[in-house]
């Protein structure tokens, strides 16, 4: 099912009033661009942030936010609105039992970074019969209300990850919030999703880190750095929680893609202090990176 496009979204109505309002619980850079863009296609949308100074900052620009979970939440369930969880992983468990609590009745989906823990935790709040889950793959190094765009999900990839069985109304839901907000639509199972984030997210930004501590370590290089050690290091900006959240939620397939990185740094190692040639790791990585734009240009 890796890599289907889904076509649904696409044959859905074209007036955004004809489905259901949305409202996003977390206003984070993903949540408050998503809200920004649900508003901008005209969908009714409103908010939650449990942090008072994100809800005034929001509310100062015009949108509809509350800190009140509950009563946000008694809103959705009135109004049969989508819940978005946007909130980190950490925090996954606390918001999805106040929708079983307050909001039962509401189709759900997440953006949150991993698929698997929050399956589980949908599960264990018995909501899934309701639930279809989502990752728009696009964001910055910034966090916050401030960092948020209306089109960041401008042309990015939306995963939209079906359990099974699949939940067709919801999944309609969900893929036509994603083609409202700009995004291209492409399927993946809970367990695909996660594999492939390790190797394309979440281990390029343990990578940062570990560039830019090599690099710090030496006050004539961190003057010397230039293009190639911004953009290895850019998403090491990220704020440290949320790399934790992210990483440590998918720990177990991160560590496959860490270890595959190590053994190709381990060997190159190996050659460049035996025949001094990193040629293997060089030439595999330009072969890579032409794939990678293939892809990109397929897309």
């Amino acid at each position: 099912m890796t890599g289907d496009v889904s076509d649904s979204a696409k044959g859905a109505a074209a007036h955004p009033q004809e489905f259901p309002p949305v409202c996003v619980l977390g206003l984070g850079l993903i949540g408050g661009s998503l809200l920004r863009a649900a508003a901008k296609a005209g969908r009714t949308a409103w908010g939650y942030n449990r942090s008072a100074a994100t809800v005034a900052e929001a509310s100062a620009d015009g949108f509809d936010v509350s800190a009140d979970l509950t009563a946000t939440l008694a809103r959705a369930q009135q109004a049969g609105a989508l819940i978005v969880v946007a909130v980190p992983m950490p925090a996954v468990d606390q918001v999805l039992a106040a929708v079983a609590e307050h909001a039962p009745g509401c189709p759900l989906t997440d953006v949150v970074s991993v698929k698997g823990p929050v399956v589980e935790a949908v599960a264990r709040h018995g909501l899934a019969a309701r639930y279809v889950g989502g990752h728009p793959m696009a964001g910055t190094a910034d966090s916050g209300w401030p960092a948020g765009s209306a089109d960041l999900f401008r042309d990015a990839v939306w995963v939209v990850c079906d359990g099974d069985p699949g939940n067709p109304p919801v999944r309609a839901l969900v893929e036509r919030l994603a083609h409202d907000c700009g995004a291209r639509i492409v399927a993946a199972a809970p367990d695909e999703h996660d594999d492939a984030v390790a190797r394309i997210s979440h281990l390029p930004h343990l990578l940062a880190e570990a560039l830019a501590c090599v690099g710090a370590d030496d006050g004539l290089a961190l003057q010397l750095a230039a293009g190639s050690f911004r953009d290895g290091t850019r998403v090491a900006g990220t704020a440290p929680a949320l790399v934790r959240a992210m990483c440590e939620a998918n720990a177990e397939s991160l560590l496959g893609a860490l270890d595959e990185a190590l053994e190709l740094l381990e060997r190159a190692r190996e050659e460049l202090a035996g025949p001094g040639t990193v040629a293997e790791l060089v030439e595999a990585g330009h072969r890579a990176h032409r794939r990678y734009l293939a892809a990109r240009g397929q897309r």
